[in-house]
């Protein structure tokens, strides 16, 4: 935090000052740069913080405009670093590899709110008459980067979609940055949806030093539909029960499957068709019912000597980027939330945002005996941090290494 700097000229309040009560804002969960205004008049609060007045929420607005981004994104990798030299991340791992998820969210919306990065659609919407009009909608959204892991998910960093670009230039954009960021080796793979299958997309993927994993969701796909004809009657390469889930499962692969002329290369695709039974109540009485469902992934040819079930575990693991992140953000973070519409502070306080959430899920997940026993949730595990303030108690219990 002490390596965080700001652009003001004449500073009168530091910037860890504010830096450091944006951040418990994130960690107690406070909606409004207002209502943390509020917050920093708590005595213990000004002890934390290290200053003895309340900091106004116009004085956040402007330093969050001038925050150096590249130190906030530092203090992100840091922690994302430190997990991994701990060894934190070795559970996140399928047959050795680190699976990384990019995905795309969208943060805010208005149509009458906008700046000059905001992002513009036409929507139809119903007039006093009852009458379709046509109005224009401004809106961010952001490409994310997560680990995601059967207990600890971590978020990476993020950036932003700008106006006119699509989905997967943002994508090589945080790529690129990721690489010199965190390394070539710090993970292994990168999983996408059929957003991103596009050959120079994934060429660029594979020089940056890294291999791919695709979901593949559209029936329109022609790779999609010459990996059904290559596989119909073929039996199963591999057939397994999957405790974790509750399904039975069975794979097929098919190798050398073309992509695109634009790709150049052979790709292959795992097909994967599950079946489950689910206990429903209808009507006050409890039924059962069968369920089954296909999946289908296109990997790069540099993974085709590992197991299929990497290529199983990989792609259903890719959606606790909107399981365990998305929609736990936006429950109990604000995720949706604008506190301060100006491009450079909108994606500083998302920063901030996910470094809370990444240092509180590691010390709830890995400090915290009261969560892994499940006697006490992460929401309760917060308010009880925000009731020490009003107690006589060292702050160092809660922080303690261990």
């Amino acid at each position: 935090m002490r390596g965080i700097r700001d652009r003001r000229p004449y500073p009168q309040i530091p910037t860890g000052a504010v830096v450091w009560s944006v951040f418990l804002g994130v960690i107690l969960r406070v909606d409004s740069y207002l209502d943390l205004a509020t917050q920093t008049r708590r005595r213990r609060w000004q002890r934390l913080i290290h200053w003895s007045r309340g900091i106004s929420h116009d004085t956040m607005e402007y330093v969050m405009e001038r925050v150096h981004l590249d130190d906030l994104r530092q203090s992100v990798a840091s922690v994302a670093k430190q997990l991994k030299a701990n060894k934190a991340l070795e559970s996140c791992q399928i047959h050795g590899l680190l699976f990384v998820s990019l995905d795309a969210n969208e943060h805010f919306h208005s149509r009458s709110r906008c700046c000059p990065c905001c992002c513009q659609r036409q929507i139809e919407e119903l007039d006093a008459q009852g009458q379709k009009q046509t109005v224009t909608e401004y809106y961010h959204r952001y490409v994310f980067a997560q680990i995601n892991g059967p207990k600890l998910n971590v978020l990476l960093d993020l950036e932003p979609i700008r106006p006119g670009e699509a989905e997967a230039e943002a994508g090589l954009r945080l790529l690129g940055r990721l690489r010199r960021i965190y390394g070539v080796r710090f993970f292994d793979v990168v999983t996408i949806d059929a957003w991103y299958v596009q050959g120079p997309f994934l060429r660029a993927v594979e020089k940056l030093g890294w291999k791919w994993e695709v979901v593949l969701k559209q029936e329109r796909m022609e790779v999609l539909q010459e990996a059904r004809r290559l596989s119909e009657g073929q039996k199963p390469s591999r057939q397994f029960y999957d405790a974790t889930r509750g399904r039975d499962v069975q794979l097929w692969a098919v190798p050398d499957v073309r992509l695109s002329e634009s790709y150049g290369r052979a790709v292959w695709v795992v097909h994967s068709h599950e079946e489950w039974t689910e206990h429903k109540v209808v009507g006050g009485k409890k039924i059962r019912q069968a369920n089954s469902s296909d999946w289908w992934w296109m990997l790069c040819e540099a993974l085709q000597g590992y197991p299929l079930e990497m290529a199983y575990r990989g792609g259903h693991r890719r959606w606790g980027i909107e399981n365990k992140a998305f929609n736990e953000l936006t429950q109990y973070y604000h995720l949706e939330h604008c506190y301060h519409h100006e491009p450079v502070a909108m994606v500083a306080q998302m920063l901030i945002l996910l470094l809370g959430f990444v240092l509180f899920s590691a010390y709830a997940v890995l400090h915290s005996q009261l969560v892994r026993l499940g006697q006490i949730t992460m929401k309760a595990l917060a308010h009880n941090l925000d009731l020490a303030l009003e107690e006589d108690l060292p702050w160092d219990l809660w922080f303690a290494s261990g």
